[in-house]
């Protein structure tokens, strides 16, 4: 089974270790693009990309406050993880019974070769 083009995007953007950082951060707690910057060490323009590369591949969402409009927060959705997840699991199962086979297939005992 081939992963699916939302796999492919969320895949892709996972690869760059600061928008895993960025993953890891929001594990914890919605944050804002501001806060998230400082505790990276980024730029604002080099965080502004890596936000909108996580919110394209639906990774995280961009909430905005209802006392200010200017103020947004970013907070990770479940969705993509579900599904990398799933997909993780199924190359583990595959995997599990690719070593089950050898393991069955190096256990054998070899047969009586008569000529």
């Amino acid at each position: 089974m081939a992963p699916s083009p939302d796999l492919d995007a969320t895949l892709s953007a996972l690869a760059d270790p600061a928008r895993r950082a960025v993953v890891d951060l929001l594990r914890r707690r919605p944050r804002r693009a501001g806060d998230l910057a400082a505790e990276l060490s980024l730029s604002a323009p080099r965080m502004s990309q890596h936000l909108r590369v996580l919110r394209e591949c639906g990774a995280i969402v961009e909430e905005s406050s209802a006392d200010d409009a200017r103020i947004r927060t970013y907070r990770l959705r479940r969705e993509p993880f579900v599904a990398l997840r799933g997909w993780l699991d199924d190359v583990e199962a595959f995997w599990g019974a690719e070593l089950a086979a050898f393991k069955a297939h190096a256990e054998r005992k070899p047969r009586d070769r008569r000529s």
